[in-house]
C-alpha cells in the first residue's frame, strides 16, 4: 500500500518539476544570461537496473537537466550518475535536487525512505 502512495505521490513530483522547468526555460528566453551549465557528479544509492533506470529517465524528462553518462560500481564504490544541468544556480542546488528526485524514487521502489546519502565528490566541467 505505501509503495502506491509513494508511486502516485512521484508522479505528481514528476509532473511538477516537467511544469516548473518548462516555466523556467520561458522565462530564461528573456535573460541575458540564458543558462549556468554544468556537469555534477552523484554517487548512486540507487542499486538495481529499475532504479537506475527510473532515475536516469526522470532526470532527462525533466525540462533543463540531462543524464551524460552512468559509471558501472564496483563491489566497493557505488554506481555514479553524471547529470548535465542547464540552469542552476550552484553545484550544491543541482545536487540537492538530485537527491530529493532519487529519494522521492526509492521511496517509490522500496516502499520506504531511502538511508543517508554519501558525500559526493562532484566535478563542475
Amino acid at each position: 500500500m505505501m509503495r502506491l502512495i509513494h508511486g502516485i505521490s512521484y508522479l505528481f513530483f514528476i509532473i511538477w518539476a516537467i511544469i516548473t522547468g518548462s516555466a523556467t526555460i520561458v522565462a530564461r528566453l528573456f535573460r541575458p544570461d540564458y543558462a549556468e551549465p554544468m556537469i555534477v557528479e552523484l554517487p548512486l544509492r540507487c542499486a538495481t537496473d529499475l532504479e537506475v533506470t527510473l532515475f536516469a529517465s526522470s532526470i532527462t524528462i525533466t525540462p533543463g537537466t540531462l543524464v551524460t553518462a552512468i559509471a558501472a560500481g564496483t563491489s566497493t564504490t557505488p554506481p555514479v550518475i553524471f547529470v548535465h544541468a542547464l540552469f542552476e544556480d550552484s553545484e550544491e542546488s543541482a545536487l540537492a535536487g538530485l537527491i530529493d528526485m532519487e529519494s522521492r524514487l526509492l521511496s517509490m521502489t522500496r516502499g520506504r525512505a531511502p538511508g543517508p546519502h554519501a558525500e559526493s565528490s562532484g566535478g563542475r566541467s
